[in-house]
């Protein structure tokens, strides 16, 4: 894979005259060359459902009078760019207006994307409809006539859908429509179906040959979804929709899998369609530095103009990133991130067939709080090997079955130490029953024994708490604040405490709840004076934190939640990897290159902002001095330096920790640590 990818979409209406009209050969490379690009994907059929080329597949675009993929494919490969071919397999909006009874349909009827045919948008094709076949035509076509690079295939997944094609098959398997368990499986061998068909009508005329299935998210737990591609593309667009939360999310998750991956940004000052929308240039260096930092290669997507001609704006603005990235890949090559902290992702072990989170609450929070808080972490799902973590986070909701609890079990056998917050460690079968608030003798013996993982923790599980908000009670400063109580406006639990448990900080509850009976003051009812129990215990296994502390911070933020978890931290890990003084919106990872006996150690530093109606924007990126970093490692460091400068820093190295202090930088540092 290339460092330094443009994906350049080309969805042109019919109604357009003169596409591809101003294209030049010399204008595309130059442009190209200008931005420092190395691969760009470029358009066999777009989400109009037309071809650029000559097809007998498909239908050329009719205001289109020459090839233009093959144009654009010799013109780049002739200054040794890479040229992927983009078809759009999930929309065809030309073949969805002949054929409707084709497309993805939800129960009431409605399609997807555009919800009818009286609004301007697109539709999503079901694949389990005659139009597969006439999809894989169209794929093979390009693969046999042109030289590609690879091939994208946009808008594809396991779809929920309720088209006459999916009933029909339901119905043919003794199946109930109305039953979802019935129609997951048929929603998941569509998928599996399309996969298993494109793949073949690629590596049939050219095995090898790159292919990425894009649903704009690489679903958490889904590995089988992951590994039906050879490499792995994460559309994370910032200001698209995404935020900048996702794709450090979606990155610590994918490093470990071990595939080949990049991060897709985008050009845009908003999304995909804007035409004439540009971020400013810092907000791209910074996106492509935390594509580097995370392991990834990058890609920043562009829409070419109907008439062919590349933008020179767009080239200037991606040249100011991919220059940068240029001279930096020598180190970034090859690498595998190094980690403390596990967190166990909610998405991962959501049930078939439930909304994909992409950036949901609790997997944010944690995430949110690792970033922060400057600790080395991945995302994981249950196949991961657990013994690679020091602590392992269970965040808010992660809900113990006989299978996980073995795993746990045989994990803090082996050292690890776990965090656990909110509803996590709750026995699965009985979590979703118990939860009353009642406290009675009955309910309590139930909890203590199908909820045994808490008491390893230093609590004993009593039943939720009936008030919200309620307050944490704790005896150690926070950002230099005495000891007070702290509201909480996440669900809280009600425990006491183990045998062998201690008690860390304390649930004080309010002396009501605010109802239309009573209520107190602007917000909520104040704490009562004395606590309810403990609320954040340690046991023999790790601590427990009685509150949804990620969902809470990521909805809320308030200081205390990221103070609570990252006391914890210190408790469990004393031993970090990685320290710094480096401020809390700044990113550090740390990747060894296993082949150049090195790590490579990255500081980044930009802080967005919201303007308009929540847009994410980075602009300044200001210089930081005198950033101070300890890296524990069993290596032998022989010198440390900057990259890709190669100016040589001062280090120590004593009892297995190297300091050294960068003097300073903007954006993105890293630094070489070669053993």
């Amino acid at each position: 894979m290339r460092f330094r990818q443009v994906h350049l979409d080309f969805h042109t209406s019919e109604r357009i005259p003169g596409i591809g009209s101003r294209f030049e050969k010399e204008q595309f490379q130059q442009m190209l060359q200008l931005g420092h690009v190395d691969s760009i994907t470029i358009f066999s059929k777009c989400h109009h459902g037309w071809a650029y080329h000559p097809s007998e597949a498909n239908t050329i675009h009719p205001e289109l009078s020459f090839d233009l993929l093959g144009e654009m494919i010799d013109s780049a490969h002739a200054i040794g760019v890479k040229t992927p071919v983009y078809l759009s397999a999930g929309l065809d909006e030309k073949l969805a207006v002949q054929h409707p009874e084709w497309m993805t349909r939800n129960k009431e009827g409605k399609t997807s994307w555009a919800e009818h045919f009286l609004v301007p948008g697109y539709h999503e094709f079901c694949m389990n409809t005659p139009y597969l076949d006439i999809l894989v035509a169209q794929i093979e076509e390009v693969v046999q006539r042109y030289d590609a690079d690879g091939i994208f295939l946009d808008i594809v997944g396991v779809r929920n859908c309720y088209c006459h094609s999916c009933l029909a098959t339901v119905r043919e398997q003794g199946g109930d429509p109305l039953n979802p368990a019935d129609m997951q499986p048929i929603w998941e061998n569509t998928y599996k179906t399309y996969a298993e068909r494109t793949n073949a009508a690629v590596h049939k005329h050219k095995p090898g040959l790159p292919v990425f299935h894009n649903n704009g998210h690489v679903r958490r737990g889904r590995r089988d979804l992951a590994h039906i591609n050879t490499h792995l593309e994460l559309e994370s667009l910032p200001t698209g929709g995404w935020g900048y939360d996702h794709f450090p999310q979606s990155a610590r998750y994918v490093q470990p899998l071990g595939m080949d991956f990049l991060g897709m940004t985008g050009k845009f000052h908003t999304s995909w369609g804007e035409f004439g929308g540009y971020k400013h240039p810092n907000a791209l260096r910074y996106e492509a530095a935390l594509s580097l930092a995370n392991g990834a290669r990058c890609s920043i997507g562009d829409q070419l103009h109907p008439e062919g001609l590349m933008d020179e704006a767009t080239y200037t603005l991606i040249g100011a990133a991919y220059s940068e990235v240029e001279t930096k890949e020598a180190w970034c090559r090859d690498v595998t991130g190094l980690a403390d902290v596990g967190i166990l992702s909610v998405e991962s072990l959501q049930e078939s067939g439930q909304q994909e989170e992409r950036t949901g609450a609790s997997d944010t929070g944690a995430v949110r709080m690792m970033l922060e808080g400057k600790l080395l972490f991945d995302v994981l799902d249950l196949e991961a090997d657990f013994s690679r973590y020091r602590v392992l986070i269970l965040p808010d909701r992660i809900s113990i079955d006989a299978e996980l609890r073995r795993k746990l079990d045989d994990y803090t056998r082996g050292g690890g130490k776990l965090l656990v917050t909110g509803k996590s460690g709750l026995d699965r079968s009985s979590s979703a029953t118990h939860g009353t608030g009642a406290n009675d003798a009955h309910s309590k013996t139930a909890c203590d024994t199908a909820h045994s993982l808490l008491a390893e923790l230093g609590a004993i599980h009593l039943g939720p708490s009936p008030y919200q908000p309620s307050y944490v009670q704790i005896d150690f400063p926070i950002a230099g604040l005495p000891a007070a109580a702290h509201v909480m406006y996440a669900p809280a639990q009600q425990i006491e405490l183990a045998e062998g448990g201690q008690a860390i900080a304390m649930l004080v509850e309010p002396y009501f709840n605010r109802a239309v009976a009573h209520f107190c003051s602007h917000q909520h009812t104040p704490p009562r004076p004395k606590p309810e129990g403990p609320g954040m215990t340690e046991g023999s296994s790790g601590i427990y934190i009685a509150w949804d502390v990620f969902q809470d911070y990521a909805e809320n933020g308030s200081l205390v939640l990221r103070e609570l978890v990252l006391h914890a931290l210190d408790r469990l890990l004393p031993e970090r990897q990685l320290r710094t003084n480096l401020p809390a919106q700044g990113v550090v990872t740390l990747q060894q290159q296993p082949g150049e006996n090195r790590l490579v150690q990255h500081l980044l530093y930009g802080s967005p902002v919201k303007r308009g109606n929540g847009i994410e924007i980075i602009e300044d990126l200001p210089t930081l001095r005198d950033i101070q970093v300890e890296i524990r490692t069993d290596k032998t460091v022989k010198e440390v330096y900057l990259a890709p400068s190669g100016d040589p820093l001062t280090f120590e190295h004593q009892n297995g920790i190297v300091t050294y202090t960068v003097p300073e930088f903007s954006c993105h540092q890293m630094v070489v640590l070669q053993y």
